[in-house]
């Protein structure tokens, strides 16, 4: 295995699953706004799960998102 290589295409990947993930969530809240979904001092729970199916890993991470 190029380790390089390897560790490159996961760099890769994360920064088009960070970068659209950002975006996702934005845009979602900016439209939770418009409707009163959101007054825009809640906090909110966050859940990304990550799949590698071939390997079968399947793993959760939690947070929050903070409007205020």
């Amino acid at each position: 295995m190029d380790q390089e290589a390897f560790n490159m295409s996961i760099r890769k990947f994360l920064k088009v699953v960070g970068v659209s993930s950002q975006r996702e969530i934005e845009q979602a809240v900016a439209a939770a706004l418009q409707t009163g979904l959101l007054a825009g001092n809640e906090t909110l729970p966050v859940t990304m799960t990550l799949e590698l199916g071939a390997l079968k890993l399947s793993t959760k991470f939690e947070g929050e998102i903070q409007l205020a």
